[in-house]
């Protein structure tokens, strides 16, 4: 009964701050001289006005939902895991290496590519959590310093004389590893046929659809189900909320904090691994973050760090950054930030209350001490 009156009340207040985060940024919109009813149009036609944009949206969302199950997991367990960001990128690397290097069959290929990308996206967040069951260390200062040795990595990787196929650029992976739904018939000319007498699914397949949401939604299911459902979980969640009750209980702290951190960066990895099979197909030089590991915090947020609702948090989240997109063109030409200043002010609306909380709790405290 109490959890169920827990979930409407965190319902109820992500909605109203949705519901905020428009009205905020409606206001701003009408200082700057836009309209905003003519700009939440465009985002909306962005999105749902084609086949084409749902998919794309759908594409956008898939990395998004599953670092956001990462961070959520992490939260979870009383970790914040800043490093996704960097366990995406370790992901990536480590995927387009297996998906170009290995020589299997189409379908264990993509397989062995996600187990790969998951132990070393697994391994790269196990660092930060060893860093602070055994020396202390914080995990926001580690995995921020090792997001930017992923990316230099990175970069670095891409210019291995084996791996390397032109300026900026390391080589694709076989087709053997990709997860694109239908490609080979898409390609083909009975499949361009066929596509000329089914214009939606034609509109659909314009783009690079792949297998990534599925995966993405049976891993949060996963990770929900281990939160809640195992021994692990419980453990997991008991050192989150009192490392020092749980230290008491007879649970080993710095081996959960480890073992948190490792399934938080491995699912990271994992966001990775599905960018390299069903989108860009290939690693190049980054200049900056990509961003899917830090947009990855906002999405845990909006869902309550619930895995199952990162699921609608990412695709609402992807739906306005691709949709946001449109906005730039003609006739608005409006700047993209404005989604940035909108989904910030969402977080802001959701982060209220429990700044309240912490501070009646403080409050309480002092008012025991005097």
């Amino acid at each position: 009964m109490e959890k169920k009156k827990l979930l409407k009340s965190t319902t109820k207040m992500t909605l109203l701050s949705i519901l905020f985060g428009f009205i905020i940024t409606a206001i701003i919109l009408l200082i700057a001289r836009y309209n905003p009813l003519q700009i939440y149009g465009v985002i909306a036609k962005g999105v749902f006005s084609k086949p084409k944009y749902i998919a794309y949206t759908i594409i956008k969302s898939t990395p998004l939902i599953l670092t956001g199950v990462s961070i959520a997991f992490a939260l979870k367990t009383g970790l914040l895991n800043i490093g996704a960001e960097g366990q995406f990128i370790v992901g990536t690397i480590v995927a387009s290496m297996a998906g170009y290097f290995f020589n299997l069959p189409p379908v264990i290929h993509p397989i062995v590519v996600m187990i790969v990308a998951i132990i070393f996206g697994g391994l790269w967040g196990a660092l930060i959590g060893a860093l602070k069951a055994k020396f202390g260390i914080h995990e926001v200062i580690s995995s921020i310093m090792l997001n930017w040795i992923a990316l230099y990595a990175h970069n670095a990787v891409i210019n291995i004389p084996a791996f390397f196929e032109r300026t900026n650029k390391a080589h694709t992976i076989k087709d053997s590893a990709s997860i694109v739904f239908l490609e080979g018939f898409k390609n083909s000319e009975s499949g361009k046929e066929w596509l000329i007498d089914h214009p939606g699914i034609r509109d659909i397949l314009k783009s690079p659809v792949n297998y990534g949401i599925i995966i993405a939604i049976l891993v949060a299911i996963l990770i929900w189900f281990i939160l809640n459902k195992t021994t692990l979980g419980f453990r997991l969640r008991a050192v989150g909320y009192n490392k020092f009750a749980a230290e008491y209980g007879g649970i080993n702290v710095k081996r959960n904090i480890v073992t948190s951190m490792f399934i938080s960066g491995s699912v990271s990895g994992l966001a990775g691994a599905l960018m390299i099979l069903g989108v860009s197909k290939g690693i190049t030089t980054l200049s900056a973050m990509e961003g899917y590991g830090l947009d990855g915090i906002g999405v845990a947020l909006i869902a309550g760090n619930s895995p199952i609702a990162c699921i609608f948090s990412g695709l609402f989240f992807g739906a306005l950054k691709y949709g946001g997109s449109k906005i730039q063109a003609r006739p608005i030409e409006a700047p993209k930030e404005i989604i940035n200043i909108m989904i910030g002010t969402i977080i802001f609306f959701i982060a209220i209350p429990r700044i309240v909380k912490v501070l009646k709790r403080l409050t309480d405290r002092k008012g025991v001490t005097r």
